[in-house]
């Protein structure tokens, strides 16, 4: 098998047939060998019946099916172990980012002997509230990380079987794909490309906070380094503190007092500790997910036909 096109499926059925054909023609200029997999992430419209009928009139079409709503990135990862291509194309199927590009992408990938080429955008869709957060998850996120990340990345990206293979090796409990891009390595080389805008993102204020969070915690051990010092410094000006009121008291016999300056003490430490011990029930909700082994997906059938595997 040359060559895999792996994509996901939630209520996709208004363009599914659209990115079939324009997916098709596009690995067509390039081999004949090819099979396209479909990831069914428990989308509740029609996407699951329109897969079957374009499998029913073209064999090299692959549909994996999952039991329920797993999320976007869980599903890839699942599409990316059934792929079974020398080269991996990834894609979304809403047609925002387009199908051609695969060919743009083979030729970066032959032109500079990479492993990956992958797409970001040259500016990010959307309003300036889109771009504004965005733009400060990519700067905060690779300030805190060990593994800094390409701003404004999308889910195109053409891959070798060798990174692939690496790349699925991973089995953590938190499936945060631009920083597992990262993880295996290899030669990767970024293409531009232009991301049509077909509507309003569903990442809220708070789902964007919830996952930089889960993000952040799930590859950098920064905030709890942050939290040392930041509990050393607060100890080192309390200690500075006493002795200043002390040797006010021995000397000039001037005892403060105040409550508000004490109430200001109270909460400035009792939010701290509170703080901490938040980070660090974030690590250990992780370390107690990653213990009990689940797997990320779960897979209730592979629809395929005999002799799908050829072109």
């Amino acid at each position: 098998m040359e060559l895999s096109i792996v994509t996901t499926l939630y209520q996709s059925a208004t363009y599914l047939r659209r990115f079939y054909e324009r997916s098709v023609a596009a690995a067509e200029r390039l081999s004949g060998d090819f099979e396209l997999i479909l990831v069914n992430d428990g989308s509740s419209d029609e996407s699951l019946e329109i897969a079957k009928s374009l499998l029913d009139r073209d064999p090299r079409i692959r549909i994996v099916d999952l039991s329920r709503n797993f999320g976007h990135h869980r599903a890839i990862l699942t599409g990316l172990a059934h792929a079974k291509g020398d080269l991996v194309f990834l894609i979304d199927c809403d047609l925002e980012e387009e199908p051609e590009l695969l060919g743009e992408f083979h030729r970066l990938l032959l032109e500079k002997n990479a492993d990956v080429v992958y797409g970001v955008q040259q500016s990010r869709k959307g309003g300036s509230f889109e771009r504004i957060s965005g733009d400060l998850f990519y700067r905060c996120f690779n300030r805190l990380s060990y593994y800094p990340i390409p701003h404004n990345l999308v889910t195109a990206k053409l891959m070798k079987r060798a990174y692939v293979a690496e790349l699925v090796r991973y089995d953590d409990p938190e499936v945060f794909l631009a920083g597992y891009w990262q993880l295996p390595g290899f030669l990767q080389v970024p293409a531009t490309v232009h991301k049509l805008d077909k509507g309003t993102s569903v990442y809220t204020l708070g789902r964007k906070v919830a996952f930089f969070v889960d993000a952040v915690t799930s590859f950098s051990a920064k905030p709890l380094v942050f939290m040392f010092y930041l509990g050393l410094v607060l100890m080192v000006l309390s200690a500075l503190g006493i002795v200043y009121l002390v040797a006010r008291s021995i000397f000039w016999g001037d005892l403060l007092m105040g409550w508000p300056s004490l109430m200001l003490s109270i909460w400035l430490l009792g939010g701290t500790t509170i703080f901490c011990l938040g980070t660090l029930g974030l690590y250990l909700s992780k370390i107690f997910a990653a213990t009990k082994r689940r797997p990320y997906s779960v897979v209730r059938q592979v629809y395929a036909r005999e002799g799908g595997n050829h072109g």
